[in-house]
């Protein structure tokens, strides 16, 4: 495969996480509640991870936690940790699962939302009670909020994203 036509193939990749990241510094804040509204970003982190080798789905998680930690001071290296471990574990994960299906990429994005969420608590310091009220309702609001996000996404992109579903 030529460079050229590797360097076509990205483009549409590029175009997707721009318009994910207008989502969710743009229209985000102006439509959901912080708590519960779909996360744009770890759906760009996921988008490349499902589709990379684990190592560059680590250094796009690491990225993307830096991101996120820049955002919230109090806590940061969290967020960087927290991403990371995700953004490896999804890409290593895709070898494991099966992401042609649609429901598994749903599943496998609201999972990875979750996950992401303990890990960001647990390693801030979060208390017994904040771990509970979040893992138990707020965690999974965002991941179904934000897997469903993700479905339209990979079903609307992708014959351009050349994501294979299996419906």
């Amino acid at each position: 495969m030529s460079t050229k036509r590797r360097a076509a193939d990205r483009y549409p990749i590029v175009i997707v996480i721009g318009l994910l990241l207008a989502l969710h510094f743009y229209l985000r804040p102006r439509l959901w509640d912080g708590r519960g509204a779909p996360d744009f970003l770890m759906l760009a982190l996921m988008l490349v991870a499902i589709r990379s080798r684990p190592g560059v789905g680590a250094v796009v998680g690491f990225l993307v936690g830096l991101t996120t930690d820049i955002l919230t001071p109090a806590r940061f290296g969290a967020g960087a940790l927290a991403h990371t471990i995700v953004g490896y574990l999804a890409a290593w994960g895709r070898g494991v699962f099966f992401p042609d299906n649609i429901l598994v990429n749903g599943g496998l994005i609201a999972g990875a939302v979750w996950v992401r969420t303990a890990l960001l608590l647990l390693a801030s310091g979060a208390s017994a009670g904040e771990l509970a009220s979040v893992l138990g309702l707020w965690a999974p609001l965002q991941a179904v909020t934000t897997a469903v996000a993700g479905v339209i996404l990979l079903l609307i992109a992708r014959d351009r994203l050349a994501i294979r579903l299996d419906e």
